[in-house]
C-alpha cells in the first residue's frame, strides 16, 4: 500500500513539475501589451510584470533562464550585455 501511495504522490509532482531550461540569443521582437519577446529562434517568453521593457530593444542579445509551464516559457532570470 505505501509503495502504491508514493507512486501515485510521484505522478503527481511530475505532472505539475516545470520545466526549467536556458537559452540565448537576439531579440527579434518585443510585445508590450502581452509582456512577451520574441528571440531569433522564433521562440516567444512570457516575462514578469516588473520586467522595464523599454529597456529591451530588438537586436539585443539575451541569456534567459526560463520555467515550462501550462506550454508557456515564463522568463525567471534574464541577463542583458553590458551598456558602457
Amino acid at each position: 500500500m505505501r509503495t502504491l501511495i508514493g507512486a501515485v504522490a510521484a505522478t503527481l509532482l511530475l505532472s505539475t513539475a516545470a520545466f526549467a531550461g536556458q537559452t540565448e540569443g537576439l531579440i527579434k521582437k518585443i510585445d508590450k501589451d502581452t509582456a512577451t519577446l520574441t528571440l531569433d529562434d522564433g521562440k516567444s517568453y512570457k516575462l514578469n510584470a516588473e520586467t522595464d521593457l523599454d529597456s529591451l530593444k530588438p537586436g539585443m542579445d539575451v541569456v534567459i533562464a526560463y520555467d515550462e509551464t501550462n506550454g508557456e516559457n515564463i522568463v525567471t532570470d534574464m541577463q542583458l550585455p553590458d551598456t558602457e
